[in-house]
C-alpha cells in the first residue's frame, strides 16, 4: 500500500513533520480568527466566537482532568471575579455551580488559569487581563485536610494561578522583543501579574523561573499550549474544598 503524504514526512523527518502539522493547525485558528473578526459586525459576538474557537483548541489538547470554559470565579464567601474569556479549572474533584445554559460560577479553589482573548496585545489590553486576574486572585480558597484509612493528608497550600493573554497578533512594531512590552509587563505585579500569553502571528511568552522567554515566529501557538501544559502539570491536583464554608453561607449559620 503506497504512503500518504504525510507518513512520508514523518518517516524523513519526523521533527519537520511535527512542525508542519502544528503549525497548519495555527493557521486554521488564525483563519477561523480572522473570519470572525471580518464578517461579524458586531464586536462582542465575534470575541465570544474567538473565545469558542480557543477553548476548543485547550479542549483538544488538555488532559480529560481539566475543564476549559468561559466563567466567573465565586468563592466560598459569595464573592466573585470578572467575567473570564477562558477559566482552567479541575474536572475531577470539584464541580461548577448555579450553571445555567452557557453560564457557570467555578469555585476558586478549583481553578488553575485564567486567560483572556483579545484582538491584539498592547498596553491597554495587557493592564486589562492584569485586572481580570487580580479579580481572581483576590478570591478567598479554602483547603482542608483529607482522610484516608491510614488517617489524613494535611491540607494542601494553594498555588499561584496562573494568568495569561491570547490574540492574534501583538500592537508593537518589534513585537514580544519591543523593550515598551517588556516594561509593560514589568508593571504587572502581583494579583495582577501576566504569565504567560501568545501573538498568532507574532510570538509566545512565558516567565521561567521568573525570568522573560519569548519564542517568535512559526508554531508560537502549540509552543505556548506546551509550556502551559508544562505548568498546569508542574502544580498537581488542586486542594480539597471546604464544603461546610461553602455551607455556612448558604444557611447563614455562624460558628
Amino acid at each position: 500500500m503506497a504512503k500518504n503524504r504525510a507518513k512520508k514526512e514523518s518517516m524523513a523527518d519526523g521533527a519537520s513533520f511535527l512542525r508542519n502539522a502544528f503549525a497548519a493547525e495555527e493557521q486554521v485558528l488564525a483563519l477561523e480568527i480572522s473570519l470572525a473578526s471580518s464578517s461579524i459586525p458586531h464586536n462582542g459576538t465575534a470575541g465570544s466566537i474567538n473565545e469558542r474557537h480557543f477553548i476548543d483548541l485547550l479542549r483538544r489538547y488538555l488532559p480529560k482532568r481539566y475543564e476549559v470554559d468561559s466563567a466567573i470565579v465565586i468563592d466560598s464567601e459569595g464573592k466573585t471575579s470578572h467575567q473570564i474569556d477562558v477559566v482552567i479549572f479541575d474536572n475531577q474533584y470539584t464541580p461548577t455551580l448555579l450553571d445555567q445554559k452557557n453560564h457557570r460560577f467555578v469555585p476558586a479553589e478549583a481553578v488553575y488559569a485564567v486567560l483572556e482573548v483579545k484582538p491584539k496585545i498592547d498596553k491597554e489590553y495587557l493592564e486589562y487581563a492584569g485586572d481580570k486576574a487580580k479579580s481572581v486572585r483576590a478570591l478567598h480558597r479554602t483547603s482542608i485536610p483529607i482522610r484516608h484509612a491510614g488517617g489524613e493528608f494535611p491540607a494542601k497550600p494553594h498555588f499561584p494561578i496562573i494568568a495569561g493573554i491570547v490574540a492574534p497578533a501583538v500592537s508593537w512594531s518589534k513585537e514580544l522583543n519591543a523593550e515598551a512590552f517588556r516594561s509593560v509587563l514589568k508593571t504587572l505585579e502581583n494579583s495582577r501579574g501576566i504569565d504567560c500569553g501568545v501573538g498568532l502571528s507574532s510570538g509566545a511568552f512565558d516567565l521561567y523561573d521568573g525570568e522573560l522567554v519569548v519564542r517568535d515566529g512559526e508554531n508560537s501557538l502549540i509552543y505556548f499550549v506546551f509550556r502551559l501544559l508544562q505548568q498546569l502539570q508542574s502544580m498537581g491536583t488542586v486542594p480539597a474544598v471546604d464544603w461546610n464554608s461553602y455551607a455556612t453561607v448558604l444557611s447563614n449559620v455562624r460558628s
